[in-house]
């Protein structure tokens, strides 16, 4: 089983590098091999794994200019490698616009790593621009992480035609892999409503984890550490250790039936 999962929403802070970093780890705890592409030019996920000061990174990798080895990162998280990324890779979105087939660079060569992972997580930039849909063209599926808070659901349909009009013209298996509630807070009355209007409208896509609101959780980054490795015990340890069993069972029975 080999698996691309793009994590993306065009909003920012929705929990979307925080869900690619520690679903990553919760993976790769799990002995899945996993690689994390940093292909937000931010550059979060990478110092979220405790990687910088790159000399190759995702952006030399696409664009042909260093090789995989040169590239790719171990992390303390045995199981998972991650191809980092820096602001150079803003770059990128200038250079493929007049490109032939400029959304199937990372494809070409993310495809070749299928026999090396288990599972290849993208974490894409908040925007719908040239590197997203690369990341879409790339991937098998795409997870969506959405805020329980007001407007959650607003602007999702503009990511949902983004990924329609992938289906239709660059990545015709492109599948919606779930969606992921985020923030969540049981005690409010707007995070179950959130909650509840994400059921209605994604059904048995939207996955029963939910990551809460936790401090621990939103320290981890500024220490270059996953949670798993930052404190294994907090409440967001334990939810995306959940995620990750989740999304390895939904694939596991994918692959069977």
């Amino acid at each position: 089983m080999s698996k691309i999962i793009s994590i993306s929403n065009q909003k920012g802070g929705v929990g979307k590098t925080t869900t690619a970093v520690n679903l990553s780890a919760s993976l790769a705890v799990a002995e899945k091999r996993t690689l994390l592409i940093d292909l937000d030019p931010q550059g979060n996920a990478s110092s979220g794994v405790g990687v910088s000061h790159l000399q190759a990174t995702s952006y030399e990798f696409m664009l042909g200019g260093a090789s995989l080895g040169e590239c790719v990162k171990n992390t303390h998280v045995p199981f998972l490698d991650v191809l980092p990324t820096d602001r150079r890779l803003s770059g990128a979105e200038v250079e493929l616009v007049n490109e032939d087939n400029r959304e199937g660079y990372l494809k070409r060569v993310v495809d070749p790593l299928r026999s090396r992972y288990e599972f290849i997580i993208i974490d894409t930039p908040p925007s719908l621009g040239m590197l997203t849909l690369n990341a879409l063209t790339a991937s098998d599926s795409v997870l969506i992480p959405i805020q329980c808070e007001y407007y959650a659901l607003e602007g999702l349909s503009q990511l949902l035609s983004t990924v329609q009009l992938v289906q239709r013209s660059l990545n015709p298996a492109l599948r919606l892999e779930g969606v992921l509630l985020t923030m969540f807070d049981r005690r409010l009355k707007l995070s179950n409503q959130v909650a509840e209007e994400a059921i209605d409208f994604f059904g048995e896509t939207v996955y029963e984890t939910k990551i809460p609101r936790n401090v621990r959780l939103s320290e981890a980054p500024s220490f270059g550490k996953p949670i798993l490795l930052y404190d294994v015990e907090c409440v967001g340890a334990k939810s995306y250790l959940e995620l990750a069993k989740e999304v390895i069972a939904k694939n596991e029975k994918r692959a069977v039936g």
